[in-house]
């Protein structure tokens, strides 16, 4: 009975969530090689993404509208922490929405323009623009009254077996961070550099497009681009990592 006791004793020690003292930034579990493209500006092919944001964050959408900087102006001044606090309670909405969605209600409803389309060049470019001036700042997501109810129908998500494999993203995330799965390093899952370059995409994604392609893979149906869910697990997964530095836009495998 002792042995038995200490041996659960120690699979909880082992298995137990990362404490805040011990939690770990995907860029931490980065090779070398990777680190240093993500580090140096000019190698970082998610800074391409950023110029196009720039250019956008400058132009008006439409003749007669405003551009993003008309009404925000510089945005190294202006959006200057703005995404390690998203996603943040709508009140209008009254639910929690995602940096993304925060720019097409921006674009519908002050600059008169169509909504730009989930994982679009376009809107990813922006996300980056914005997130990049965050990079160095500690997350800031703010967990209160407003969205406590959110945070903790994302941290149901996240703590639920899923899909065909009968598996949650905790016991991946939690449990194994620091093994290897398929060859790759598995993170603590701390959304730090959003919207990053995935090497295996070939391309810039939204934290979005990630959880998405962690569901598919598991066998579980993926939720919807915008929908309540996403965002409640984007938001729980924000809050947990609150405090890590941003280092977005990020490169990652």
């Amino acid at each position: 009975m002792r042995r038995l006791a200490a041996a659960l004793a120690l699979a909880a020690l082992v298995f137990a969530p990362a404490r805040a003292d011990d939690r770990r930034s995907g860029y931490d579990y980065m090779s070398p090689q990777t680190r240093a493209m993500q580090d140096d500006d000019a190698a970082n092919p998610a800074m391409l993404w950023v110029l196009d944001g720039e250019a956008l964050w400058n132009a008006a959408p439409a003749p007669g509208a405003r551009a993003c900087s008309g009404c925000h102006g510089d945005a190294p001044k202006s959006m200057k922490g703005v995404a390690a606090r998203y996603p943040a309670f709508d009140r209008a909405l009254g639910r929690p929405v995602d940096l993304e969605q925060r720019i097409n209600a921006c674009r519908t409803g002050r600059q008169h323009a169509a909504p730009l389309r989930s994982e679009s060049r376009e809107l990813l470019a922006l996300a980056a623009y914005v997130a990049l001036q965050s990079r160095g700042m500690p997350i800031a997501v703010e967990e209160d009254d407003a969205n406590r109810a959110a945070v903790e129908a994302g941290r149901a998500i996240f703590e639920r077996r899923q899909g065909q494999l009968d598996i949650s993203c905790a016991q991946c995330h939690d449990q194994y961070a620091g093994k290897r799965l398929a060859g790759s390093v598995i993170p603590q899952a701390h959304p730090t550099g959003y919207p990053l370059y995935r090497l295996e995409w070939q391309s810039l994604g939204s934290l979005s497009r990630r959880l998405r392609a962690c569901l598919a893979g598991i066998r579980a149906e993926p939720y919807d681009y915008g929908s309540r869910e996403l965002v409640e697990l984007e938001l729980y997964l924000m809050v947990r990592a609150r405090g890590l530095k941003m280092d977005a836009p990020a490169v990652r495998p």
